[in-house]
């Protein structure tokens, strides 16, 4: 199967599927078919149709859709932040992880950044005991900052923490040639 899929930014029609999609690539035991679980960490939900639809009508924001047949299968929030990119919400299809779509969307994603919002980094934060994933973006360009945030403990928005030692780190990549020179 070829890891190139076709893109498309999102429309409020689609919130049900791209919540359904991340809600299996983070939680629960569906989500271990793929390595980017965080159902070790985390319990309750990810995310919802409520939480998505003012991300869809921010003139800012865009959620980005990777299909394959009208089949969706990766999904990824950006938004415009000053000079800088924010890319969240990256999931795939827990039996498709580890194939190339991921990548794709990472590397569609950078490109909107920089060529359509001309900005010159893309930022977004991992939970920092998620080494296999800090080393993924490492292999794609993203420096860890050291610089770190704390987990929202108590707000179910973002999921029942399973330990209390989770926070995120920030990770920056330069976008533009001559930063990342």
């Amino acid at each position: 199967m070829s890891a190139t899929p076709t893109f498309r930014f999102a429309e409020p029609a689609d919130a049900p599927a791209i919540v359904a999609l991340v809600e299996s690539a983070y939680r629960g035991d569906a989500s271990r078919a793929g390595w980017t679980t965080e159902a070790d960490l985390l319990d309750g939900r990810r995310t919802s149709v409520a939480d998505l639809l003012p991300l869809l009508r921010e003139p800012r924001s865009r959620v980005l859709l990777a299909e394959r047949g009208g089949e969706l299968l990766a999904c990824a929030h950006i938004e415009k932040q000053g000079e800088a990119a924010y890319f969240g919400m990256f999931s795939v299809r827990p039996a498709l992880q580890g194939g190339g779509v991921g990548k794709a969307v990472l590397a569609e994603a950078e490109r909107i950044a920089r060529a359509d919002w001309g900005c010159d980094e893309m930022q977004l934060t991992v939970i920092d005991v998620r080494t296999e994933l800090l080393a993924w973006y490492e292999r794609r360009g993203y420096r860890r900052t050291g610089i770190h945030k704390p987990f929202p403990y108590g707000d179910e928005r973002f999921g029942l923490p399973r330990r209390p030692d989770l926070r995120f780190e920030l990770l920056v990549k330069p976008l533009t040639a001559e930063r990342a020179a």
